[in-house]
């Protein structure tokens, strides 16, 4: 019956272990939303839907041909006046009419149509940046989702920490009470902080909860139970290149949102070149064959004809109204707009380029800071639980010490994170994000060693 009562214990234990969801890190959530992520999703097909512009600008060069045809019935009632007619005097007629025909038009010259191709290839380089933003911005998404989660995680294991802490402490003081060495003012003070904390970690619970739902919302499924934290001995590099003002230059060369914006202009621009032309002449090279046979007709006898046509067309526009003029004027002012946009986009992303250095320079500093303070609050909860031994501190003071070295944890790990998210966000404020800046970020986890495909 014991050898029955093990093999069940370790077959439960088999099947919770495969059950059980591994950790994951940075890289294997990104690896799913590139699968996943609806948004993700949407951005490429538009950048599909983009890349027929240029093959729709060709089109404007080539010829278009038009086949046609045509049937119908005819029921005619005539008479001829007249004594000279050579047909014969009238009557019913009922006959049949079968006709069909080709076009094809060449464009020889057509100024619109030069400007329109440029807005065709400025177009698809816009979705092509566009695309690259997109994916961009989705390495953000899932960066702040994740750390937000962990952020979460962390404190979730703080508070269940504290609490097992605290939960020592109130049995030691009731201990000490019942045998006369304590008041009951240092029971009542750890239960308080004890029920304090009952509190915190069902709100902390409910946050996470609702940070593990952001992130299935992207990667489209339950992220696993557990997700890998920095790493202990994490140690912060500065930026490279150190000089804000060169991160600065490379933002106004290469930052997305200003290299789109330079797209939307050059739209603008050929757009105004488009409308200009609505004053000049088109030419067209233009052909005809025609073929059309009646059983019958008013005269009394059919006809079967056949007539090919071969030749140029040019029109020139004289007057349509000011609707040209219309156009023109506000083509330029939609250019003029697009220049407004373009500035402010360059603002922005000086700005956004400024933000993200300075915060990543002060999240270092603040990881060695608080380093050197959780030392410090280890030390002195050390020095405070001595000091409780031997009578010359109380329990409030440990517990004082306890809560101190716990926030010092806190802040070291969301120090941390907000260096490892600030790396990326430099980068994206200068648009050099790439999946190896994951990659790296990555790998300062606890299980960082994924590569993306």
């Amino acid at each position: 019956m014991r050898f029955s009562w093990c093999v069940i214990v370790l077959a439960a234990c088999s099947l919770s272990a495969q059950a059980a969801p591994g950790q994951q890190n940075l890289v294997d959530l990104y690896q799913l939303a590139l699968s996943s992520d609806p948004t993700w999703a949407a951005a490429k097909n538009a950048h599909l839907a983009a890349q027929e512009k240029l093959e729709q600008g060709k089109s404007l060069y080539l010829p278009t041909v038009s086949a046609n045809s045509n049937a119908s019935h005819s029921e005619t009632d005539i008479r001829y006046m007249g004594s000279a007619t050579v047909f014969r005097n009238g009557g019913r007629e009922s006959f049949d009419t079968f006709g069909y025909g080709v076009s094809v038009s060449q464009p020889i010259y057509r100024k619109q149509i030069s400007a329109q191709f440029a807005q065709a290839k400025s177009q698809v380089s816009q979705a092509d940046k566009e695309l690259v933003l997109a994916r961009q911005t989705l390495m953000l998404r899932i960066s702040q989702a994740y750390f937000d989660t962990l952020q979460a995680q962390d404190r979730l294991d703080l508070i269940s920490a504290q609490k097992s802490a605290i939960s020592g402490q109130l049995e030691q003081a009731r201990a000490n009470f019942e045998a006369g060495t304590a008041t009951i003012t240092d029971v009542n003070e750890a239960q308080a902080r004890y029920d304090l904390l009952k509190a915190q970690e069902i709100a902390s619970l409910n946050d996470m909860e609702v940070k593990r739902r952001t992130l299935q919302a992207i990667i489209g499924q339950q992220p696993a139970i557990r997700l890998a934290s920095a790493m202990e001995d994490l140690h912060p590099a500065s930026p490279d290149p150190a000089d804000m003002e060169a991160w600065v230059t490379m933002a106004e060369q290469n930052n997305l949102n200003v290299l789109i914006q330079q797209q939307v202009l050059d739209i603008a621009t050929q757009e105004i070149y488009r409308q200009q032309a609505g004053h000049l002449p088109t030419l067209d090279a233009v052909g005809n064959y025609t073929g059309t046979r009646a059983s019958g007709g008013i005269n009394g006898f059919g006809t079967d004809l056949q007539n090919a046509t071969i030749g140029v067309q040019l029109q020139i526009p004289l007057y349509q109204g000011g609707l040209v003029n219309s156009r023109v004027r506000e083509a330029v002012a939609n250019k003029n707009k697009a220049l407004d946009d373009l500035e402010a986009a360059r603002r922005q992303a000086e700005l956004d380029t400024r933000q993200a250095y300075l915060t990543l320079v002060s999240s270092i500093a603040q990881v060695h800071a608080y380093e050197q303070a959780l030392s410090s609050s280890q030390s002195q909860l050390d020095s405070t639980n001595l000091g409780y031994e031997v009578g010359v501190r109380n329990s409030v003071d440990v517990l004082n010490a306890q809560q101190q070295l716990f926030s010092a944890k806190r802040d070291l790990l969301q120090a941390r994170y907000n260096y490892l998210l600030g790396m990326l966000k430099l980068k994206s404020a200068t648009g050099q994000l790439s999946d190896a800046d994951m990659i790296t970020v990555n790998q300062h986890l606890a299980s960082g060693a994924s590569v993306i495909p």
